[in-house]
């Protein structure tokens, strides 16, 4: 049933239907997620226009939103997009939400190369988030993107003309790879799947139940084979020097160290994210 609300009524309404869910910090983001998107409010207006009151179209618009995040579904996928890098990026089920932490991963890329000219190829693209950002911040650069699926190809070929980013997207498997094989690169980043079946216990509910598993999880035994299938291709596709970055499950920085060094690639160095994991990492061909 509509009440007449205020933009006050509907924070403290989000924040009482939450409060179980998720933290407080948690809350507030997605709070102001909702009132950017429904009622186009920075989180300047929200405080500023606390006493405005909400039509019967906005009212019932949020607390459809509310509703789904009951159930566990991401603010993003029911909004249909996410925020990466200053830039949004149209997002649904078929990809993985960008996360804060790969911004930090974009950044070491972009840091470390400076103005050069150079070409880059994202394996595993999904949004198109790595490829996009960097395209953007880096002006000469040449990037490519590849995923297997073509749905994925699809969402980032969109954000790609949505922001201006000239990127060649191609549909293919890492571990049968075919147009990109008889070319050459100076930068591989991937952010591939990394966890492992035995630790699905410990994700939370919105990613385990709305999150493509494929692009998520690996067998036990298995942990690292797409970094093995990527740094065997390095060998063949990158340039003298050329460097692999990866973003990294944080239990297996030790393993992915003697995998890189058993391909012979050199000097090579974790980084870790704003949480202190060792998630990053760069090798040298």
């Amino acid at each position: 049933m509509y009440q007449e609300s205020t933009v006050s009524d509907l924070m403290s309404f989000i924040k009482d239907k939450l409060k179980d869910l998720y933290p407080p910090g948690e809350i507030q983001g997605i709070t102001e997620l909702i009132f950017e998107n429904v009622l186009n409010f920075s989180k300047t207006d929200i405080i500023l226009k606390s006493t405005t009151k909400l039509s019967k179209s906005e009212f019932f618009q949020i607390k459809d939103v509310v509703n789904q995040l009951l159930s566990c579904k991401p603010i993003q996928y029911i909004l249909g997009e996410a925020w990466f890098y200053g830039f949004k990026f149209k997002v649904n089920p078929n990809v993985l939400i960008p996360r804060q932490e790969t911004e930090e991963l974009v950044k070491w890329i972009i840091d470390d190369t400076d103005k050069f000219p150079v070409t880059i190829i994202d394996i595993g693209t999904g949004s198109g988030c790595i490829a996009i950002a960097l395209a953007l911040n880096l002006a000469l650069s040449n990037v490519t993107a590849t995923d297997i699926s073509d749905k994925a190809v699809e969402i980032a070929s969109y954000n790609a003309r949505i922001l201006n980013a000239n990127i060649e997207f191609i549909v293919e498997d890492i571990f049968y790879p075919g147009d990109v094989k008889s070319r050459k690169f100076d930068i591989i980043v991937s952010n591939p799947p990394y966890v492992t079946e035995s630790e699905k216990r410990l994700i939370e509910k919105n990613v385990l139940h709305f999150e493509p598993v494929e692009a998520l999880f690996v067998p036990d035994m298995q942990a690292l084979k797409y970094y093995e299938a990527i740094a065997s291709l390095g060998r063949d596709i990158l340039n003298p020097g050329g460097k692999l970055f990866f973003e990294i499950n944080e239990n297996k920085a030790g393993a992915i160290e003697e995998l890189l060094n058993r391909f012979m690639y050199s000097e090579v160095e974790f980084k870790k994210d704003i949480n202190g994991k060792f998630r990053m990492v760069r090798a040298i061909l």
